[in-house]
C-alpha cells in the first residue's frame, strides 16, 4: 500500500536547518533570561554569604600558618637554650656553634636567657644587627623600657610583642620558660626574630587587608608595613576582646570603622594571645557583582548574535553528513561494500559513520572469508582425498619394501664385513627400514594410534640424519658441521620420527639458502636438568618476524606453488609434542635461523609418566 505525502505538506515544507535555528534561539533566550533574572534576585545573598564565608576561612587559615610559625620558632629557640646551657662544651666551639644555629636560623636576631628576674646570658646576630641599622645596646634598652613578664611566662604562656626599633628590621620578641632540671631555677629564653614571615603572610591576599595584634593590642603584621613599624594599635574593630576571652575559633561581621562599612573576619591563635584579622569595604566587596551583572546583560546580547550566525552554519554542518550517509546506504544497497563514509563530527552522527563504515567493511570482510572458505573447503576435500590415496600407496608400498628388505638381507649373508658391497647392503637395509618405519608411522597416523616409545640415543639419531641428508646437502654447496656432547643420557622416544625432524629441518635450511653456499650445524648438549637440546643453525638468509610467528601453523609456506604444502614444520612440531619435549625457533633477517629442541631425558620421561599414571 502506497503512502503518499499530502501536497500542502509538500507545498509548505519546512527544512531541518530552520527548525534547528528557531529552536536554538529559543533555548538560548530561554536560558539566557532565566539565568539573569535568577542571579539578579538571589546574587546578592550568596555574594554576602560568600564573602562573610571567605573572610573568616582566610582568617582561620592564617591564624592556623601563623601559629605553625610560631610553634615552629619556640621549637627553635629551645635548641638555642639547650645550646647556650650545655657546659661541656669549650668556649670557643660553643660560640661557634651558637654561630652556626643564627645561620640555620636566620629568623633569628637575638636570644636572652632570664634566670630569676635577672638576665644571665645574651647571644646576637652581629650581622643581622648592622644590615638593620641596629645594635645590641639598642634592643637592650627597648627590652628594659619594656620588661618581659616574666612570672607570666614561667607558668606556662608563651609571650609574643612587637619589638620593632627599625623600619629596615621589623622584629617581634618570643619567650617561653626553660624546662626545670634536677631542682635548678626556672629561666626563660627570649628571642628577637624578625617579622619577614608574618608580614609574608599578611601581604599575601590581593584583595583583603590582614592584620595581626599581639597580646598587648599593637599590630604584630599588617599589610600595610609602616603599621607594624609605627606600633600602631587598630581602632574601630568590634568584639575583639570577646574573641580573646572566649577563645572562638572563628568568626565574621560586618561593623562600620571610620564610617565605612566593613566586611572582617576574626580568629585566634592558639599561641600567645595573637588575634587575626581580615577585612575589607562592603562597597567593594560587591562592585565585582555589580560588575558581572552588567558584563552578563552584554554577554546575553552577543550570545544571541553569534547563536544565530553559528545556527545557519550549524544546520548546514549538521545535515550534511546525514546526506552522505543517505547516499552511501544507496551505494551498499547495490552490493558494492568498498565504500567509506569520512566522520565529520564526534557525536552520535559521527559514531553513525563509523558504524556504518565498520558494517560496510564488515560485510566486505564477510564476503571475502566466504570466498576463502570455499577455496579452503575445496582445498581440504583434496587433501582429505590425498590422505586417503596416501593410505592405500602406504600399503602397497609396504609390501615390495618388505621384499626388498629381505633381499638385502640375504646378500649381506654372502658378503664380508668392510666391503663395499657389504656397506651399500647395510644402508639399503638401514634405509628400507626407515621408508616401513615412516609408512608404518602414516598407518599409525591415518588410524591416530600413539606412537611407542623406546631408550634412544641422540647422538645416534643425529649421526644417521646426517649420514642421509649429506650428499643432497654437499652438492647443493652446504656444508654439514656436527658439535656432539659425550655421554649423554638416553631419551624416550621414536628415533625414526626424530630423524624425520632433524632431515625436514636441514633439507629447509638448505632450501631457503636457494643454491647459495651456507653451514648447517647440529649440536647436542645437556641443557636444563632433566633435559637434552639439540640446536640445528644454519647461515641462511633468516625470517621476518611475521614469517616467524606463524613458521608452525599448519599448511603455512614461504616456498612458491608446487613445491611444499606447508605441513612439514607443524608436523614436526607435532612430533616434538608427543615426545613431551618442546621446539622454538630464533632468527632473523640476514642472520641465519636457530631451531631448538629439547627433549626430556630417560630418566625424567619416566618421573614424568609416574607423576602423570598417580595423578
Amino acid at each position: 500500500m502506497k503512502n503518499i505525502m499530502p501536497q500542502w505538506r509538500l507545498r509548505y515544507l519546512i527544512p531541518v536547518r530552520f527548525k534547528i535555528l528557531v529552536l536554538q534561539l529559543l533555548v538560548v533566550s530561554s536560558v539566557v533570561g532565566v539565568i539573569t533574572f535568577t542571579m539578579a534576585r538571589l546574587f546578592h545573598d550568596d555574594k554576602t554569604a560568600y564573602i562573610h564565608d571567605l573572610a573568616s576561612v582566610i582568617a582561620l587559615h592564617t591564624a592556623e600558618e601563623t601559629s605553625a610559625t610560631l610553634i615552629a620558632y619556640q621549637e627553635k629557640l629551645q635548641v638555642f637554650a639547650r645550646m647556650m646551657a650545655e657546659q661541656t662544651i669549650p668556649a670557643e666551639r660553643k660560640t661557634a656553634m651558637i654561630k652556626n644555629l643564627f645561620e640555620d636560623f636566620r629568623e633569628f636576631v637575638m636570644i636572652s636567657e632570664y634566670e630569676g628576674d635577672t638576665e644571665t646570658n645574651t647571644v646576637y646576630d652581629a650581622k643581622a644587627l648592622e644590615a638593620g641599622g641596629l645594635t645590641k645596646e639598642q634592643l637592650v634598652a627597648y627590652r628594659n623600657r619594656n620588661p618581659l613578664p616574666l612570672d607570666k611566662i614561667r607558668n606556662g604562656g608563651v609571650f609574643i610583642k612587637n619589638s620593632t626599633l627599625s623600619g629596615t628590621l621589623p622584629v617581634m620578641t618570643i619567650a617561653v620558660a626553660e624546662p626545670v632540671k634536677n631542682g635548678s631555677k626556672p629561666k626563660v629564653i627570649a628571642a628577637v626574630t624578625r617579622l619577614d614571615r608574618l608580614l609574608a603572610m599578611a601581604r599575601r591576599s590581593k584583595v583583603f587587608e590582614t592584620f595581626l595584634i599581639d597580646g598587648t593590642g599593637e599590630f604584630l603584621a599588617h599589610t600595610k608595613t609602616e603599621q607594624v613599624t609605627s606600633h600602631a594599635k587598630p581602632t574601630g574593630l568590634p568584639r575583639l576582646d570577646e574573641l580573646v576571652s572566649e577563645g572562638s575559633l572563628g568568626t565574621s561581621v560586618e561593623f562600620t570603622r571610620n564610617g565605612v562599612e566593613m566586611v572582617g573576619g576574626f580568629a585566634k591563635v592558639q599561641i600567645g594571645d595573637i588575634i587575626v584579622g581580615v577585612q575589607i569595604p562592603r562597597a567593594a566587596a560587591y562592585l565585582s557583582a555589580r560588575e558581572l551583572l552588567q558584563s552578563l546583560l552584554w554577554v546575553a546580547l552577543a550570545l544571541l548574535t553569534i547563536s544565530a550566525l553559528l545556527s545557519i552554519f550549524w544546520s548546514r554542518h549538521l545535515t550534511r553528513p546525514i546526506e552522505e550517509l543517505s547516499r552511501a546506504a544507496q551505494v551498499v544497497g547495490q552490493g558494492d561494500f568498498d565504500i567509506h563514509v569520512e566522520p565529520q563530527s564526534r557525536d552520535e552522527i559521527g559514531m553513525l559513520a563509523e558504524s556504518f563504515n565498520k558494517m560496510a567493511s564488515e560485510l566486505k570482510t564477510r564476503e571475502a572469508a566466504l570466498d576463502a572458505a570455499h577455496k579452503q573447503l575445496i582445498q581440504s576435500e583434496k587433501m582429505a582425498a590425498f590422505g586417503q590415496l596416501g593410505a592405500g600407496i602406504a600399503h602397497e608400498v609396504k609390501n615390495p619394501l618388505a621384499g626388498i628388505l629381505g633381499y638385502a638381507q640375504l646378500s649381506l649373508r654372502k658378503t664380508k664385513d668392510g666391503d663395499l658391497l657389504y656397506t651399500n647392503l647395510k644402508i639399503i637395509e638401514k634405509e628400507t627400514k626407515r621408508c616401513k618405519g615412516i609408512i608404518d608411522n602414516l598407518m599409525k597416523f591415518a588410524r591416530q594410534e600413539t606412537v611407542h616409545l623406546t631408550a634412544t640415543n641422540i647422538n645416534s639419531v643425529v649421526e644417521d640424519a646426517l649420514t642421509i641428508v649429506d650428499h643432497q646437502l654437499t652438492i647443493n654447496g652446504v656444508k654439514l658441521e656436527r658439535k656432539l656432547a659425550a655421554d649423554l643420557p638416553e631419551i624416550m622416544g621414536d628415533g625414526n620420527q626424530i630423524q624425520q625432524v632433524l632431515m625436514n629441518l636441514m633439507i629447509n635450511a638448505q632450501q631457503a639458502m636457494d643454491g647459495n653456499k651456507g653451514s648447517i650445524t647440529l649440536s647436542t648438549s645437556l641443557a636444563e636438568p632433566g633435559h637434552i637440546e639439540v640446536r640445528v643453525i644454519d647461515t641462511g638468509p633468516g625470517m621476518p618476524e611475521e614469517v616467524r610467528t606463524k613458521i608452525f601453523e599448519p599448511f603455512f609456506t614461504t616456498k612458491p606453488a608446487g613445491k611444499g604444502t606447508g605441513l612439514g614444520l607443524s608436523v614436526s612440531y607435532g612430533i616434538i609434542k608427543d615426545h613431551k619435549g618442546d621446539i622454538r625457533v630464533e632468527s632473523e633477517l640476514n642472520a641465519g635461523t636457530t631451531f631448538i629442541i629439547t627433549l626430556p631425558t630417560k630418566d625424567s620421561a619416566v618421573h614424568f609418566n609416574s607423576e602423570s599414571e598417580a595423578a
